[in-house]
């Protein structure tokens, strides 16, 4: 069974890398990291943030705005594309259980849309080690961790559409519903919810706090600002329910437990749906 996850996550992966939108996505995150050297952001101080401290906390944010687009976009293909081309006889034909095709699948694909982000940033770090600056090495792997999670976490969410759906451009449309409810329901209009239907401040932050959006967003920001000045009295609720260490500790837990259980539900779904 192992043997066969590893060659379905090896074929996906393969695959992935003669795809179009590979190429769009590693440029995109490579460039960012070459925009922000170019901007002469490694120079700069903000907040008491310089050099690549200051890189990271930049590419964090434009992170947190691309690549949860890019995965759902990309993912949601895998099942409802070979749903739609036909070829799930040929699968089928083949000695290979539905459960390891399916891990196998999300494995690989998972390697596929984390890697370019983490070298992108690995890469931002060896060359500002290799100019002198100092490594920020505690920030590095937080980061690291938050982008692993998030990718995990939206991978997950984007199987179980893919295996609801039954075309592939079904699929991509229920991405961008996704992806745009999460969006909408970050700070602003979780404000205008709480002060026209008076929920206490304890529901709203419990209600922002289940949106990996919004947990990756409050997560990045504490390293730049640990007593969160930037989300207003919301902040006194966090911090008093889990504490800075507790916050990131949740950052990190929660995404990859959503991300399990959508993909869990998305096998489920389509161990036992009509595949062919």
């Amino acid at each position: 069974m192992v043997k066969h996850l590893w060659l379905t996550a090896h074929t996906d992966i393969l695959e992935s890398l003669r795809a179009k939108w590979f190429l769009a996505y590693t440029l995109v995150f490579g460039g960012l990291v070459a925009l922000l050297f170019v901007f002469g952001l490694t120079e700069s101080r903000v907040m008491g943030f310089t050099g690549l401290s200051r890189l990271m906390v930049t590419y964090i944010q434009l992170a947190m705005a691309i690549l949860p687009l890019f995965v759902l976009v990309t993912t949601v293909r895998s099942v409802a594309g070979d749903r739609e081309a036909g070829i799930y006889e040929y699968l089928l034909s083949l000695p290979i259980g539905l459960s390891p095709w399916f891990w196998g699948k999300l494995a690989g694909r998972f390697s596929i849309v984390f890697l370019p982000v983490f070298l992108a940033m690995s890469g931002a770090v060896l060359w500002g080690a290799f100019k002198g600056a100092e490594v920020p090495w505690t920030l590095f792997l937080y980061y690291t961790g938050l982008l692993m999670a998030l990718a995990w976490c939206f991978l997950g969410i984007g199987m179980l559409l893919s295996t609801l759906t039954r075309s592939a451009d079904v699929a991509q449309a229920s991405a961008f519903v996704v992806w745009l409810a999460l969006l909408l329901f970050l700070d602003l209009i979780l404000l205008g919810v709480m002060i026209r239907e008076h929920l206490p401040a304890e529901s709203i932050v419990a209600i922002a706090l289940a949106n990996p959006l919004q947990v990756f967003r409050t997560a990045a920001m504490l390293l730049l600002d640990p007593q969160l000045v930037i989300l207003g009295p919301s902040a006194y609720v966090i911090l008093d329910a889990f504490g800075e260490t507790g916050y990131i500790a949740y950052a990190l837990v929660y995404p990859i437990l959503l991300g399990s259980l959508c993909a869990f539900a998305g096998y489920l779904i389509f161990k036992r749906s009509d595949l062919p």
